[in-house]
């Protein structure tokens, strides 16, 4: 697929990480791909590793919402900065709500095939995150 298909698949994977909409992350996700998460020593697969790395993520704030701010891509590569905003009102990490709002840069690399994601390495600025929920 060209970089243009792959752009527009990854608008549409916005969509899915921001609803959680499991069918639509089929269409989106390779059976067998692979994500590296930082808090993960194993990279999770498929659909559901990735359905399982979103709830972790809405245990704690269950309104994130991502916010593409840069898309590079070249070949089957597509490189993504984003800002993830939300409110921690579940615990996150061991630590307990505090209602912080927070407003966290990450930058993932992803790699397509066939017009679907079939790797992801995922950077977001985990520090930055527990400053701001006091962690």
């Amino acid at each position: 697929m060209s970089v243009q298909a792959n752009k527009a698949q990854f608008e549409r994977f916005l969509t899915f990480i921001n609803t959680a909409d499991k069918v639509l992350g089929e269409d989106l996700i390779a059976e067998g791909a692979i994500f590296h998460a930082p808090n993960s020593p194993e990279p999770m697969r498929g659909i559901d590793g990735y359905m399982a790395i979103l709830s972790m993520m809405r245990s704690g704030f269950p309104d994130i919402q991502w916010t593409i701010e840069e898309i590079v891509a070249e070949g089957d590569r597509l490189a993504a900065r984003f800002t993830m905003r939300g409110r921690h009102t579940g615990a996150f990490f061991g630590i307990p709500p505090t209602g912080n709002e927070i407003a966290v840069q990450a930058i993932n690399f992803y790699r397509f095939a066939e017009g679907r994601i079939i790797e992801e390495h995922g950077q977001p600025d985990l520090m930055g995150l527990m400053r701001q929920i006091g962690g």
